[in-house]
Parts: C-alpha cells; sequence; structure tokens
C-alpha cells in the first residue's frame, strides 16, 4: 500500500499528538512495532512507533519505507535545546541532523560524527516553507548531563537540539533517496537544571504545544 507521507515516531506519547489529528484510525502490529493508519487533512496517513534510541529509529524507518513506499518521511517529537535563550515548549523545525556518537576518526580522519560513507556529518533534511525557527539536530543514544557531552554538541557539533532518533532516520532517508522532514518540541533545556527533572515536568507542555504544530506542518 503507497501512502505520500509516514510518520516515524519514537514513543507513543508522541505518536499520539499525531493520532489526535486523524481520522478513521485503526492499528496493527508489525513486527512487535505499531502501525497506525488514518486519514489527516484528507489525505492517506500512516505512523510507525519506533521506540527509544537510534537502532529502533532506523530498523522503524526502513519498515515504515517497505509498507508504504512514501515520498515523504516525517518526524515528531520533544527534543532538548542546548542554548539558554530556547523556551521550553518551541517549536523548531530541523535543517540538518549530526549522529554525534559515531565516530570513525581514527579510521576515516573524518570529523567525530561523519558516517562512514560521508564526508560531511551534517544529513540534510527537507526543508518545508513554513516560519518555524530552523535547528542543527543531534542524535545519541544518550540522555544525560554531562558536560563533556554538552560542550562537544555546542563547541564542535553547533548543535541546537540533541534527541536519541532524528538521525538515524535522516540516515535510512537519505540512503533511500525519501525526503525527510522533521520538528522538535522543548522540552528542557540545558543550563536550566537536570535534564531528568526538567523532561519529566515539561513533557505534557511540549507534547501539547507539538500537537498543535502537527495540522500546518503536515500542510507542507
Amino acid at each position: 500500500m503507497s501512502v505520500r507521507k509516514v510518520f516515524v515516531i519514537a514513543m507513543d506519547n508522541e505518536a499520539a499528538a499525531v493520532t489526535a489529528h486523524l481520522e478513521g484510525v485503526s492499528e496493527e502490529t508489525v513486527f512487535s512495532r505499531r502501525v497506525i493508519r488514518g486519514t489527516l487533512d484528507g489525505e492517506p496517513t500512516a505512523i510507525v512507533v519506533a521506540g527509544i534510541g537510534k537502532s529502533n529509529a532506523a530498523a522503524a524507518a526502513q519498515l515504515a519505507l517497505c509498507l508504504f513506499n512514501p515520498e515523504v518521511l516525517l518526524n515528531v517529537g520533544v527534543a532538548g535545546a542546548l542554548h539558554a535563550p530556547m523556551k521550553v515548549a518551541e517549536i523548531y523545525r530541523v535543517r540538518a541532523a549530526v549522529q554525534y556518537d559515531f565516530d570513525l576518526a581514527q579510521i576515516n580522519g573524518t570529523k567525530i560524527g561523519t558516517l562512514n560513507e560521508y564526508q560531511d556529518r551534517e544529513i540534510p533534511l527537507d526543508l518545508v516553507g513554513n516560519a518555524l525557527p530552523e535547528a542543527l539536530l543531534a542524535t545519541g543514544d544518550r540522555f544525560n548531563d554531562s558536560q563533556v557531552d554538552y560542550r562537544f554538541l555546542v563547541d564542535d557539533v553547533k548543535a541546537d537540539l540533541r534527541d536519541m532518533e532524528g538521525a538515524a532516520i535522516a540516515h535510512v532517508a537519505y540512503r533511500a533517496g525519501v525526503k525527510f522532514r522533521s520538528i522538535k518540541s522543548v522540552s528542557d533545556v540545558a543550563g536550566s537544571g537536570s535534564t531528568t527533572d526538567q523532561y519529566l515536568a515539561n513533557l505534557k507542555i511540549a507534547l501539547s504545544s507539538l500537537s498543535a504544530a502537527i495540522p500546518a506542518f503536515f500542510k507542507d
């Protein structure tokens, strides 16, 4: 079955931000992953719920491609902001993504985050014409308050946001020649206390803001 736009989303609560806008919802399990179908703004739409982390994200993205042969993969979710002026529940569109914990520097002499088949560590995304601010997303299989990670992400990668899935989906889409678009809602801000405490305290409002942004994001 061909569906033009398919969401690949990490967590059930993030997927709910999209399903709130779907009509005619149905659901099945494919290879132990939730696959949700419906219509959004009158257009057949699907969601594959990945689970947390890069391997889950890549596997779900490939499943989405195989099941639906989409023109565009979409990812929405919450992310940590790396700069103090950024605020909880603000929405950003991702212009590019980096797998900051991928390191072949000793073999290839490339910057940390550069995948083996590339020379540039930033994987570009398809930017659509809305007014949301742009951000560089750093993806890694870590959720922490490490100052080492923070300094690397800010000073070297020059990232704005941090998550655990986006760049892995971007990699799959880029290799497949499929457009990939993503928006993120800020759940925590570096330098404002424990990211874990912030995430738990702010998740509900970040998800609410994300859900409100879905219709405009989907139309682009």
